[in-house]
């Protein structure tokens, strides 16, 4: 009896809870948004009076409210020149100095020929000037590696010694003394091969030398291929290439940073230039120095290809450079007495080294 009782209550209860659901629902649907029986909550008589612009059926001139300035026009403005800076030379003790002469001995180098003209007509006179310039012609072909400073013969035979170098130093002809022809350029001679290309190959008709490779050319210096003279990049203390070298170099001495600390070089008895051409990659400017000696003027193959570099010797003259011009002094097998005279050259290498 209880049973039935607690299952008719229950079948009320869930009876109920529909009937309440559904009653919530039409609810729902009947007093929603879409319908117009919400009346309290708009209204039906709505205010629709427009106002009008104070403003309105008034004229106005506008053009004269609107700016017509306009910026004047750009001007373009030119740049200023350069300061104009004085330099001096290099003096005799290695200081730079202002206190030189310009002077105009080469003004009269070239020939003047006047010549007048007179009206015979017994009118006016008249005259006209005419210049001819003379121009020099060529030297002997046997005069093509013939260089005036390091070759006047008659000045060599007049020194008293030569047991120091002095034979490869500078002896530039006198006043009157110089050549009045221009030296030729070896037979064949060719346009120069471009850098890069030209570090590692030269024209051999342009440096006609063969005793380097027959003195050299076990020491991987030079080569000949053909028509041309080939650079392998070794040298007496760097056979197997400069750059190898110049890597062992940075691992001995780690503070020497090429590019960084080591910007600007001296190569002393350079060779054929091979450490200055390949520090050239490494953002180094070398300046290669060697005599004019039996190897047949190894400056003109660095001249060839590429490298900066000068005929020159440490004999009993400084060099053109004032002091703290170069960042590293290179010397390989150079052959130079460096403790000669009180150590004269080791004091030169402390001056013009920042090392």
């Amino acid at each position: 009896m209880s049973l039935d009782l607690l299952r008719s209550s229950l079948a009320l209860k869930i009876i109920g809870s529909l009937f309440i659901a559904v009653t919530f629902f039409y609810l729902g649907m009947h007093w929603s948004d879409g319908y117009q029986q919400l009346v309290f909550f708009s209204d039906p008589n709505p205010n629709r009076l427009v106002s009008t612009s104070p403003n309105f059926d008034k004229q106005f001139n506008v053009s004269a409210l609107i700016n017509d300035f306009q910026p004047p026009p750009e001007v373009a403005l030119e740049s200023p020149q350069p300061e104009v800076k004085k330099f001096g030379i290099v003096s005799e003790n290695g200081t730079m100095s202002e206190d030189f002469e310009v002077g105009n001995e080469w003004v009269n180098e070239t020939e003047v020929a006047s010549t007048e003209d007179d009206d015979g007509g017994g009118g006016g006179g008249g005259s006209s000037t005419r210049f001819v310039i003379k121009r020099f012609g060529l030297c002997p072909r046997n005069m093509s590696e013939y260089i005036p400073c390091l070759d006047n013969e008659e000045a060599i035979k007049k020194l008293p010694s030569t047991e120091k170098g002095e034979r490869f130093q500078r002896y530039c002809p006198e006043k009157g003394r110089g050549l009045n022809c221009l030296v030729p350029a070896p037979k064949g001679y060719r346009t120069p091969i471009p850098w890069p290309q030209s570090r590692d190959e030269v024209w051999f008709n342009n440096v006609p030398h063969n005793r380097l490779v027959e003195d050299k050319g076990g020491q991987n210096w030079i080569s000949r291929d053909k028509d041309k003279f080939k650079f392998p990049g070794g040298g007496t203390q760097f056979i197997h290439g400069a750059n190898e070298y110049l890597d062992h170099i940075a691992k001995m001495i780690p503070e020497i940073t090429f590019g960084r600390h080591i910007r600007v070089v001296l190569d002393v008895g350079c060779g054929v230039a091979s450490f200055g051409a390949y520090l050239l990659s490494r953002n180094v400017l070398t300046m290669s120095v060697a005599p004019k000696d039996v190897h047949e003027n190894q400056i003109q193959f660095a001249l060839e290809r590429g490298v900066p570099a000068m005929a020159s010797v440490f004999a009993t003259r400084r060099l053109l450079y004032p002091s703290q011009a170069f960042d590293l002094i290179h010397c390989s097998r150079c052959r130079i007495n460096w403790t000669r005279d009180g150590m004269v050259f080791l004091s030169f290498t402390m001056c013009n080294s920042s090392w």
